[in-house]
């Protein structure tokens, strides 16, 4: 599972196994021990590849098929079109992206919540200036 979801991110983002090698520190050759399951990467090249992708470790290892939390969180918000709206201004900023990677232990009903939370505290700061 994990070495077809390296190979499967790797052809749709377009990057050669010598490519992926390279951003990891690793041979092409480890590459593709990862990708045909003879090799697992150790933890910190786990990180790497998840990093490079933009998905979770938990996607890479096949425990959840959401790629992302902000996936998660964009369902979540997705039937009310005024969080919906506010999350895909929000899900770029890089001060909150912390925040977004805890979100896979939360209900739809929480990360609503919480988006409604960070929306008021952002329409009080913009009352203040």
């Amino acid at each position: 599972m994990l070495g077809e979801r390296i190979k499967e991110l790797r052809k749709k983002k377009g990057v050669t196994q010598k490519e992926l090698a390279l951003y990891l520190g690793v041979s092409d050759r480890a590459v593709g021990y990862y990708e045909s399951g003879q090799r697992t990467p150790p933890p910190d090249i786990l990180q790497k590849i998840a990093d490079f992708f933009h998905v979770s470790v938990d996607y890479l290892l096949g425990r959840t098929d959401v790629y992302s939390p902000t996936d998660e969180i964009t369902e979540a918000v997705s039937d009310d079109p005024e969080l919906f709206e506010f999350w895909n201004t929000l899900k770029e900023r890089e001060d909150l992206k912390l925040l977004f990677k805890q979100t896979k232990k939360l209900s739809p009903k929480e990360i609503k919540q919480i988006i409604r939370i960070i929306k008021a505290i952002e329409d009080e700061e913009n009352k203040e200036e």
